[in-house]
């Protein structure tokens, strides 16, 4: 039988229609039944069947959701986490999706390497973590962002489509990237990544080279649209965004390199953003010592020292903006620090919206994610302080957080 609960007394978190608009509801009681939220009231509800939790002022809000992580990145040497041993790169996402859910985060979408059966674990509870939007393997050309293949005289055929811990899959030419669309579809793939960019981890494509010929991206957004789905896209600069969108790309990760036409680009094709700040910040900080090869180490700079600067180039363009973090290794205790570093550029209603309800949108899960509303899934967070006159509290290890509720059902529960 499902569980009936009752949250009284909570300030409740309303983003309102702009980062203007954002307040704290006070004396708000929600009432949650089996997954769902039933009723969300300034005036007491009432329940003879519910289990009473006593909010005592602090701020009720939802559960968060990362739209750029890598759940099978348990290290920053992403060539050899791709020869592990299937089982193992396996176990060791387990620990990595619990610290997510534990932050706060209770859906996040991963932009390559996790499958269906690690979003089914998760559903099934055999594993503890955040619900699981999958892209499969990234779609990479050869040479590029997702091939860690070394330089050598001959390349062995890239047998990174059947390695758990493979974060891409090598295609090239427009049928196969159209079946290889298919594939990941099949296999479980909730949307499509490609690599439209060189990268920072990858050994042997500088960042501005671009990837994929436009036919090839075209191709691969027809397919992924057939299927009822969507195209997100690895790009740093600006002339790789502008084609990406051209093409149909609907979202674009990091984009640290944005320049204001290839922001206005996004903006009249209606493209999200979804930026990841602080993987530079750890990569910068920690990557060398903890496993970067140092093609990588080289190129983090280029990409580092103007990433702050996108955020605010992405918001004079009126480009909407959802939260990521693509942390790698052991950085993925940093989750929570993009609140930090968002923040400071766009304020704390903005960091928070991009968590919540644009992230909820990245995910075509309007009304049902993101959001404190009846018939939503019942994701809440409740936290003690205000997040809207100090992000702190959203930081760290979730050690503000009093109640981080899934789906309806407590995963931690501290009270008072």
């Amino acid at each position: 039988m499902a569980t009936t609960w009752l949250i009284r007394n909570a300030q409740l978190l309303d983003l309102g229609a702009n980062d203007r608009e954002a307040v704290l509801r006070p004396n708000t009681s929600v009432l949650i039944e089996g997954d769902r939220i039933r009723e969300v009231s300034d005036r007491p509800i009432q329940s003879n069947a519910a289990q009473v939790i006593d909010a005592a002022g602090r701020t009720l809000l939802p559960g968060f959701i990362d739209c750029h992580v890598h759940v099978v990145a348990a290290s920053f040497n992403l060539a050899q986490v791709a020869q592990w041993p299937n089982v193992l790169a396996a176990y060791r996402a387990m620990p990595i999706l619990q610290g997510m859910l534990m932050r706060g985060f209770t859906s996040v979408r991963d932009a390559g390497g996790a499958d269906a059966a690690i979003a089914r674990a998760v559903d099934e509870g055999l594993i503890i973590g955040p619900r699981l939007f999958p892209a499969g393997k990234a779609l990479s050309q050869t040479g590029g962002h997702g091939d860690f293949r070394p330089r050598t005289d001959w390349l062995e055929p890239c047998a990174c489509a059947f390695k758990v811990g493979s974060l891409a899959r090598v295609v090239d030419g427009v049928d196969a990237c159209r079946v290889a669309v298919r594939e990941e579809i099949l296999k479980g793939a909730t949307q499509i990544k490609i690599m439209a960019s060189g990268g920072v981890a990858s050994p042997n494509d500088p960042i501005h080279f671009l990837g994929y010929s436009r036919d090839e991206i075209k191709a691969i957004c027809e397919e992924a649209a057939n299927a009822d789905t969507y195209v997100m896209a690895h790009a740093y600069t600006g002339r790789a965004i502008r084609r990406a969108v051209e093409c149909g790309v609907r979202t674009i990760e990091h984009g640290n390199l944005v320049d204001a036409d290839a922001a206005r680009a996004m903006a009249q094709h209606g493209a999200i953003a979804v930026p990841t700040l602080i993987t530079y910040e750890a990569l910068a900080k920690e990557g060398k010592a903890l496993g970067l090869p140092d093609e990588s180490v080289r190129k983090i700079e280029a990409a580092h020292a103007p990433a702050l600067q996108s955020l605010e180039i992405f918001r004079d363009a009126g480009v909407k903006m959802a939260f990521g973090s693509d942390l790698l290794g052991e950085s993925h205790r940093l989750q929570s620090e993009e609140f930090r570093i968002r923040a400071e550029i766009l304020g704390n209603a903005a960091a928070i919206r991009a968590a919540t309800l644009t992230a909820a949108e990245v995910l075509k899960r309007e009304g049902e994610l993101g959001v404190i509303a009846t018939g939503a899934l019942a994701d809440l967070l409740l936290v003690d302080g205000d997040p809207l006159r100090d992000i702190s509290v959203l930081l760290r290890q979730g050690e503000r957080l009093d109640l981080i509720m899934k789906a309806g059902q407590p995963v931690k529960h501290r009270t008072r």
